[in-house]
């Protein structure tokens, strides 16, 4: 390995000599030795940036990440909205977002600790995922609310794309290790679906959509009610 490691680095030496255009050969022993030595601070160095920019992008990385789904979190996703309404401003395109918030995500936690909401969690932005396209920006906007950014998507579009979701997200049922047989608890959801209006920023956009996915709530609270 020894020598493996002697060849590999005598052969990064003939590639940097090969570039300055210096023929080793030629010199004396003690400029030889200093062009040696030249020659591996160079490569050392070459190694640290390579490894520190390795960091930069796993930080980075982990920066746009959330911490427990594998999506944007939250400083992310505005970021990438507020790139989609530049394009959408530039292109004259149609944007929509759709904002997201679990409907008894808060009994998972009490009922069956934390493990499970995270589970849970996990599970919801799995389905997310799977009925959006690579296209589209989605990020967990915090606890148990999630959004998503369909560029070029009309009202129309995107208004059914959230009905999948709901009917989706509505079927998934939590079960303990000892109540295998019981009814478990519903999870359920709620999702505002708003389009985005030419010189709107980010930040109204998602208050809109905000808005009506809270909106949305009450109509779904007021139609268990009137059937219960």
């Amino acid at each position: 390995m020894a020598d493996d490691g002697f060849t590999l680095q005598a052969d990064r030496r003939r590639a940097l000599t090969d570039i300055l255009g210096v023929e080793l050969a030629g010199l004396d022993r003690q400029t030889r030795a200093a062009i040696e030595a030249l020659c591996d601070e160079v490569i050392a160095l070459r190694e640290e940036l390579s490894e520190a920019r390795a960091s930069l992008s796993e930080a980075e990385l982990l920066a746009d990440n959330d911490a427990l789904c594998p999506m944007f979190n939250r400083r992310a996703f505005e970021r990438e909205v507020r790139r989609e309404i530049a394009l959408a401003t530039r292109f004259r395109t149609p944007l929509c977002l759709i904002f997201s918030d679990l409907d008894h995500f808060k009994p998972v936690n009490d009922i069956y600790g934390h493990a499970t909401g995270d589970a849970v969690l996990l599970k919801v932005s799995e389905i997310l995922l799977s009925l959006t396209r690579d296209t589209d920006i989605v990020g967990r906007l915090g606890g148990d609310e999630f959004g998503i950014v369909l560029s070029q998507a009309t009202l129309g579009d995107s208004e059914r794309k959230a009905l999948q979701l709901t009917e989706r997200i509505d079927a998934l049922t939590v079960r303990g290790a000892d109540d295998a047989e019981s009814q478990g608890l519903r999870i359920g959801v709620s999702c505002g679906v708003v389009a985005w209006q030419p010189g709107e920023d980010a930040q109204h956009l998602i208050a809109r959509a905000d808005q009506a996915m809270f909106a949305q709530k009450s109509n779904r609270k007021a139609g268990r009610s009137a059937h219960s």
